[in-house]
Parts: C-alpha cells; structure tokens; sequence
C-alpha cells in the first residue's frame, strides 16, 4: 500500500481573504488541515492552526505564529499538546504564561505540575507565590507548603500557620492578603 508521500499530495486548497487552509483526507478519514493567515508581525503568520497529521511526513506540523494553535505549538499565544509561546496553553505548556498539564511559567505557571514567579497546581513551585497541594513560594499555600509565609495542613518555613499552630506573623501576613 502506497502512502500520500510516495504518490505527491492532493491537497484541497481554499484561499480566504485572510489567508489560506491546506486540507488533506487519508483514506481512513483521518484529515490533516492547516490555516495560515495573510497578516504576519515579526515575519510570523499572525495566525496558524494546524491538525492532523502531515501527508508528507506523518507527523504533526508544529503551529508557529503570533497566535498559534496545534498540537506542536510555537508562538506568542501558543496553544496544543506542547505549546511554547509568551501565552502557552497546551499539555505541556512553556512560556511567560503557560497553562497546561505541565506548566513551566516564567511569570505565571497554572497546571498539575507547575512553575514560575506565581505557580498555582497540584505541585507548584513558585518563587514569591505558591498556590496548590505540593506547593513552594516565598508565599505558600497548600496541603503541604514550603515558604517564607507558609499556609498549609502542614506547614515549613519561617512564619506558619498549620495542624499544630500559628505564629502570629503569619496569621497577620496571611489576613493582610485579605480585602
């Protein structure tokens, strides 16, 4: 059995008056699509979205564009399975916002395991906040947090408030969180 490679691709092509698709239907209706805008800063496509897998390689296109979106995902906004970007949302996400299962956040990190100056997840390493079950930050809290301030049912650091007490510094630092 021959595959689109070993013939040349047959790609449906549509042009828009914002840009263009490039579709392709594997013969077990498996589609591969791919849209890239006509408008680009920084010479990326303002936006590229992309799914499926390549015809010519088998593999997935990375998305790469001020917004983009695919499961390999590269941009400013970037959202899919692995997504970096300034805005990363993906399952594995790396940017100066990055959501996703595995979040590696330089200003901001949200998800299962999750990095950066502010960090909220089920394991969170923040620097100056930390939000989430395992959790670290000069601010912590969490089941278990490890800070400066640290919040948690069980608590390490140099001011906390946990199962077996409060130092008031903390009780006084965390209530000042509070409008």
């Amino acid at each position: 059995m021959s595959t689109p490679s070993q013939e040349g691709v047959a790609y449906l092509t549509e042009e828009t008056p914002s840009g263009a698709w490039r579709r392709f239907r594997y013969p077990t209706g498996e589609v591969f699509a791919e849209y890239t805008s006509r408008r680009r800063l920084f010479d990326l496509p303002f936006y590229h979205r992309t799914r499926g897998r390549s015809p010519e390689t088998g593999k997935p296109v990375t998305a790469r564009g001020v917004i983009a979106i695919g499961q390999f995902a590269r941009g400013i906004i970037a959202i899919g399975q692995s997504a970096r970007g300034v805005v990363a949302i993906g399952q594995f996400a790396i940017g100066v916002v990055a959501v996703g299962q595995v979040a590696f956040g330089l200003l901001l990190g949200i998800g299962q395991l999750a990095t950066g100056v502010v960090a909220v997840g089920q394991c969170s390493v923040g620097i100056l906040f930390g939000l989430g079950g395992w959790t670290t930050g000069f601010a912590a809290i969490g089941q278990t947090a490890y800070g400066w301030y640290a919040l948690g049912q069980e608590g390490h650091g140099k001011y906390v408030s946990d199962m077996s007490g409060a130092a008031p510094e903390a009780d006084a630092f965390f209530r000042s969180l509070l409008p």
